[in-house]
């Protein structure tokens, strides 16, 4: 059965849609992790308050609703400071997490080779490391038992420590897959075969564009984050000849800074790239802003110079209405795709195949099969 959760933060935009679309997405977080989201409570301020973030009247309206409903989590839509977690859980008798951790969550759940499981608890504990004030974390399984306490060492010292030592452990573990991983791209490099990496806010659609290229059946699902280790695999053009195609991590609004640290690695596949496909739900209510945080992300990334083409997915979900004239004339390499059912799928390989060819920066030789090629990376397929 799924925990009874509660939607709270603060929101300083000017109409009450624009509050509701970032909730929207926070309850559809939420729904990823497992939770049943039952209500929602906005505070309309231009300022978040120092001790409880929002402010009391709307903490009392918090704690009456989590009774009224049986909820047993408070999420809330902002990040929290240490002192804030520990009123709000004190006021209202219930767990609370905010944004990062609910998204922390997902990464967790969703990590299965080794290199994404390291960095996601990297990320955690890094996170974790200044909020465990109070907090009564039990960290039992990082280690410790009899002789890990020095002298009048207290709980949290310890805690701390361990943290500490495990984050040292973790970011040792990740270079040696960031030196393997170096290792693979000067072998790409030397094979002169072009990259091709799939780029997009998350949901839009990726995964589902990396099957139809590669005639792959890599898991892709009407959920945020529904796949998290990126996969590549090798395709023939025509005019290119073999490519490797890459499904990134999915972006999103205001994606955790200590995620981007932690998948620095993964994350940099899109600076190797020649060139990027940028999958864009037009279906989506929010699409217009969902493509400026994705160009944000590439620009902190440094790839603002790589080549862009945007396949405007989800067409099948319009119903026959028109697609933004916006979204045309801002993206002039712009394909209309359904990645589902395969719509100019064809069209889109034709103008990736056209616009490799035009750079000449890669040779283009064939090596191994031409479509479906496993590249295994760092323990892990990427």
């Amino acid at each position: 059965m799924p925990e009874r959760a509660l939607l709270a933060g603060f929101e300083d935009s000017t109409t009450l849609d624009e509050a509701g679309g970032t909730f929207d997405e926070l309850e559809q977080l939420a729904d990823t992790a497992g939770a049943l989201v039952v209500a929602r409570v906005i505070q309309r301020k231009t300022t978040p308050t120092p001790d409880y973030f929002i402010g009391r009247g709307k903490v009392r309206e918090l704690g009456e609703l989590a009774a009224g409903s049986q909820a047993g989590l408070v999420i809330f839509n902002n990040d929290l400071s240490p002192l804030q977690f520990r009123n709000l859980e004190r006021a209202l008798g219930v767990k609370v997490i905010d944004r990062t951790q609910l998204i922390l969550d997902i990464f967790a759940m969703r990590a299965h080779s080794r290199e994404g499981k390291i960095q996601v608890e990297l990320a955690q504990l890094e996170y974790l490391l200044p909020r465990i004030v109070g907090r009564g974390i039990e960290l039992s399984r990082l280690g410790g038992g009899i002789g890990t306490r020095g002298p009048g060492e207290t709980k949290l010292e310890v805690d701390r420590r361990r943290i500490r030592s495990r984050i040292s452990s973790l970011k040792d573990k990740l270079k040696k897959v960031e030196c393997a991983r170096k290792t693979q791209k000067k072998r790409r490099e030397k094979s002169g075969i072009p990259i091709i990496a799939i780029v997009g806010y998350t949901n839009a659609g990726k995964t589902s564009l990396f099957n139809a290229l590669t005639r792959e059946h890599a898991f892709a699902e009407d959920k945020l984050f529904a796949t998290l280790d990126p996969l590549s695999r090798r395709i023939f053009l025509p005019l290119t000849g073999a490519a490797m195609v890459v499904d990134t991590v999915g972006f999103i609004r205001s994606l955790p800074i200590k995620l981007v640290e932690a998948f620095k690695s993964t994350l940099e596949e899109v600076n190797y790239a020649h060139l990027l496909v940028h999958v864009v739900d037009v279906s989506h209510a929010e699409c217009r802003a969902q493509i400026s945080e994705v160009n944000k992300i590439i620009a902190m990334l440094g790839a603002t110079r790589t080549p862009v083409i945007t396949a405007i997915n989800k067409t099948d979900r319009l119903r026959g209405g028109p697609i933004p004239e916006w979204l045309r004339e801002e993206n002039e390499t712009a394909v209309e795709i359904s990645a589902l059912y395969g719509k100019n799928i064809n069209k889109l390989k034709s103008v990736i195949d056209e616009k490799l060819a035009s750079q000449k920066t890669f040779s283009g030789k064939i090596v191994g099969n031409d479509i479906g090629d496993k590249v295994s990376i760092a323990g892990g397929s990427i």
